[in-house]
């Protein structure tokens, strides 16, 4: 009995754990990243404006006194992460109906009825996943060190994912 009574704390602990997996399939992971440009400053603005145009975002907004801007654009949930999640939950809730069927031999059987919610892991990351995304872009003083007195600086802020993109874009200007 402690063998089972151990491996049923492993396996809920293993169930927790899918839980705030599936859970992190949908959070917000917006970051910042700021572009020393070597020349000039509007050709910079114009290379991720048309960048940000491919990747199927629109300008939102413009404010000029604070030399911002704004794209949004929609990203789509993917058909491979919510079947992949499905499947997950699918087999994290079959490990825990093994465990319950050999602890309550009785009642275990009832246990395999919960791998019947596991697509709701995908649908939940369905519905959650496919949200509007925004990615700014101001143009500031350059305040480190390193930098000429005179020279300006992009600060974009947007999913990480995107910002990765444009580290590839502009790999010898980031600043950080």
């Amino acid at each position: 009995m402690p063998i089972l009574s151990s491996t049923f704390f492993l396996t809920l602990l293993m169930g927790i754990g899918l839980v705030f997996f599936i859970r992190a399939s949908v959070k917000d992971r917006t970051e910042q990243i700021d572009l020393l440009p070597e020349t000039d400053v509007t050709s910079t603005l114009e290379q991720l404006q048309q960048h940000f145009h491919q990747r199927a975002y629109r300008l939102a907004a413009v404010q000029t006194e604070a030399q911002k801007l704004t794209f949004e654009g929609f990203v789509r949930p993917s058909w491979f992460l919510a079947i992949f999640l499905s499947l997950l939950a699918a087999a994290g809730t079959l490990c825990l109906a093994l465990v319950l069927s050999m602890m309550f031999p009785l009642w275990g059987k009832w246990g395999f009825a919960l791998i019947l919610l596991s697509p709701l892991a995908g649908w939940f990351y369905w519905q959650n996943a496919g949200r509007l995304e925004q990615v700014w872009l101001q143009v500031e003083p350059a305040e480190t060190a390193a930098a000429k007195s005179s020279q300006m600086r992009v600060k974009v802020t947007g999913h990480r994912d995107e910002l990765a993109l444009v580290r590839q874009l502009f790999p010898q200007q980031t600043a950080d």
